[in-house]
């Protein structure tokens, strides 16, 4: 069976700094249409920052459009002068956290919401962590509170549901598969 939907037409309904909204009409594999209604959005990076003692580094940072505050691996959308996400996962993982990394690997590329977004997330591992004496500083709105955590500590987080968003589950999982593998 073939699932590709055709556009049929499209429209701009919003066209934000961050996030742009279309609506486009599409011709389903069905011979029926339907709407559908696509934020585009530059893509993003997170980081799983990892201390020489095994602790991760986290952030916690209040979140609008929950209306709390929650904890993170430090993240941020790209910016239109990156040449690659890595650019960006360094730069992110400075103004957050403050720290610099000597060892870096992409573990993951995905998609968080494929029904209605196309923000293609990258993800990478940190090591090798250093303080950075005059870090680059935080966007001007984003206000961040380090977090140092043991694999226990971060689950009671999760556990307390502070920890709730996609990417830090996804490190979180990671983590456990990575102290499973020393185990063994």
């Amino acid at each position: 069976m073939e699932f590709e939907e055709k556009t049929l037409t499209k429209e701009i309904i919003f066209d934000g700094v961050l996030v742009h909204l279309e609506r486009e009409e599409v011709l389903l594999p069905n011979g029926k249409t339907s709407i559908r209604e696509i934020i585009r959005h530059p893509g993003a990076v997170a980081v799983m920052p990892f201390t020489a003692d095994g602790k991760m580094v986290l952030v916690r940072q209040y979140r609008k459009p929950l209306e709390r505050t929650v904890v993170e691996i430090p993240a941020g959308k790209l910016e239109k002068d990156d040449t690659h996400p890595l650019e960006a996962a360094k730069r992110e993982l400075e103004e957050e956290t403050h720290y610099s990394a000597s060892r870096w690997e992409e573990i993951e590329t995905m998609y968080p919401t494929p029904a209605y977004l196309d923000e293609k997330f990258t993800i990478y591992l940190a090591e090798g962590l250093e303080i950075v004496e005059n870090p680059l500083p935080q966007d001007e709105d984003e206000f961040v509170e380090v977090v140092l955590c043991s694999y226990q500590e971060a689950l009671a987080l999760r556990e307390s549901g502070e920890i709730c968003d996609a990417k830090t589950l996804y490190a979180l999982l990671y983590w456990k598969l990575r102290l499973l593998e020393k185990e063994a």
